[in-house]
């Protein structure tokens, strides 16, 4: 299960994706209009259930912000939180079928120039998301990822907007922050001991005394509790009070299975593409088996039901918080999994010290290392088939969603390859009034516009050669079109001779001349 070879490296990242997932796993609930608590349970159940089932390395799961419309939908559809968990129960169940039915195998057909695309694009995201948070404007939850908001704003105008109301506090203490990080990770303030504590903890400790500091010598930097980390109960007895497990008088309920398939659906599809992700990031070589993280998404989310919690599905922005914070194996997501509930339950009120300028920084560093400029050189060195759907995938994202960007990546990356196939599918080639028309690996209809342009410029008394014998497969309608060729070329003194292919599937190269 868990592998303890790099338990220092795990040990560091893990503090690190805590940090990390302790604001996005509240934010989520609060935008998910669900209580507090749940966005914590999922996370906690991410962690120690899915964390310890995955063979993935670094991916890392929890409540995801591209399910929150269609959890804030369909609470208000169901008309409780109760009757969602029920559902959120059953899309665990579900998800342990597609993963026995081995559906997984759906997640090799992403192709490689739109997962770069994705990783761009969240790194992006997280850049312009953060900023606001960075300068203390907090209107929006931590975590948000689409590029509308509720209030009828978008990134762009969020961040317009912060330029004129930021916080000099936050300011300072998120460049405090990052420039704490930075010169960490370049060894310039390290000792053999302190080698143990991640870079992001030191930050994230030093902001808390940086803002306590504030409030004994300059009461206009100190940072408000509006923009801080906010839990809202303390203790374990606050923690278990606030859970709402399933309504089973729902079990009747057609929408709780409507429900319960869409967040199966979507969920699987967020997950393949984050472990995808994962693995491109993943230095060691390991390749996830995308079954087994359905079985585990699946479990995950049917314990999370039944518990009170959200959705949960693989998060591509945990999971690059754990591989830049030096992450190795699960043991590392399964820890973070340990600090969430040891730290919700028993230091809610050392949380809440926590300003949010600070865990912004770390995800502002996370958003550079994912949009380093190697990333683009070596997209755009792989030629203009794998560059264009890179950056497709890229701006589809920004201004949509994850899933309608990817969506739209994909259908540029298969027009690509569409066209490329296209094209090697025939060769005219012609010396004198000879001309030969090769067909290679499959002519579809697709061809037929090509091939008809081709025939129609064939000049009067040319003799004709169509090589069939390397193709595969012949369309119907590229037969049809030859065969009405071939009728009216006497009329042009055209001659046509048509060599056959012992393996093309079209009944026209049965004859060697016409």
């Amino acid at each position: 299960m868990f592998t303890f070879k790099y338990w220092r490296q795990d040990l560091q990242s893990s503090l690190v994706v805590f940090l990390v997932a302790l604001p996005l796993c509240l934010g989520i609930a609060l935008a998910s209009n669900a209580p507090l608590v749940s966005g914590l349970i999922a996370g906690i159940i991410g962690g120690l259930v899915v964390g310890a089932f995955t063979n993935s390395s670094i991916s890392v799961s929890g409540p995801a912000a591209g399910l929150t419309v269609i959890v804030v939908n369909s609470i208000e559809g169901l008309g409780s939180f109760e009757a969602f968990t029920l559902a959120v129960f059953f899309s665990g169940l579900m998800q342990i079928a597609f993963g026995l039915v081995k559906a997984g195998r759906f997640g090799d057909y992403f192709p490689s120039a739109v997962i770069k695309g994705m990783l761009a694009a969240i790194g992006i995201i997280l850049i312009l998301k953060q900023l606001p948070h960075a300068v203390g404007y907090d209107e929006d939850y931590m975590g948000d990822d689409s590029f509308g908001t509720l209030e009828g704003h978008n990134t762009f105008s969020d961040i317009m907007m912060s330029l004129s109301r930021f916080h000099k506090g936050a300011i300072i203490i998120s460049l405090f922050s990052l420039g704490l990080m930075i010169l960490w990770e370049k060894g310039a303030m390290k000792s053999k001991v302190m080698k143990l504590i991640p870079g992001a903890l030191l930050a994230v400790v030093g902001s808390v005394i940086l803002n306590e500091l504030f409030k004994a010598s300059a009461p206009g930097l100190v940072i408000e509790p509006s923009h801080l980390v906010q839990l809202p109960f303390n203790g374990l007895q606050d923690f278990f009070g606030g859970i709402k497990t399933p309504d089973f008088s729902f079990l009747t309920n057609p929408k709780v299975y409507v429900t319960a398939l869409t967040i199966a659906i979507v969920g699987s599809l967020e997950s393949l593409l984050s472990v995808d992700a994962a693995d491109r990031l993943d230095e060691s070589g390991v390749i996830t088996n995308k079954n087994r993280e359905l079985l585990a998404q699946g479990t995950g989310n049917a314990i999370s039901g039944l518990l009170g919690g959200l959705p949960l599905t693989a998060v591509i922005v945990r999971t690059s918080a754990n591989h830049a914070a030096g992450g190795r194996t699960n043991l590392a997501a399964f820890l973070h999994g340990i600090w969430l509930f040891v730290c919700v339950v028993f230091i809610a009120n050392i949380l809440n010290l926590i300003p949010l300028a600070s865990l912004a920084a770390i995800l502002l560093l996370v958003g550079y290392k994912l949009n380093k400029p190697s990333l683009y050189k070596s997209s755009f060195k792989h030629g203009i088939s794998q560059f264009i759907p890179f950056v497709a995938t890229i701006v589809a994202i920004l201004f949509t969603d994850l899933l309608i960007g990817i969506g739209f990546g994909m259908i540029v990356g298969f027009a690509f390859i569409i066209r490329s196939n296209l094209h090697k599918s025939m060769t005219l080639v012609h010396e004198g009034n000879d001309y030969l028309i090769r067909f290679y690996k499959d002519v579809s209809f697709m061809n037929k516009p090509e091939l008809k342009g081709i025939l129609e410029n064939i000049p009067e008394g040319a003799k004709l050669v169509i090589d069939g014998s390397h193709s595969v497969w012949v369309d119907h309608d590229i037969a049809e079109l030859i065969e009405d060729f071939t009728k009216q070329a006497p009329g042009k003194n055209i001659t046509v001779e048509l060599k056959r292919s012992a393996s093309a599937l079209s009944p026209l190269f049965k004859h060697q001349t016409i």
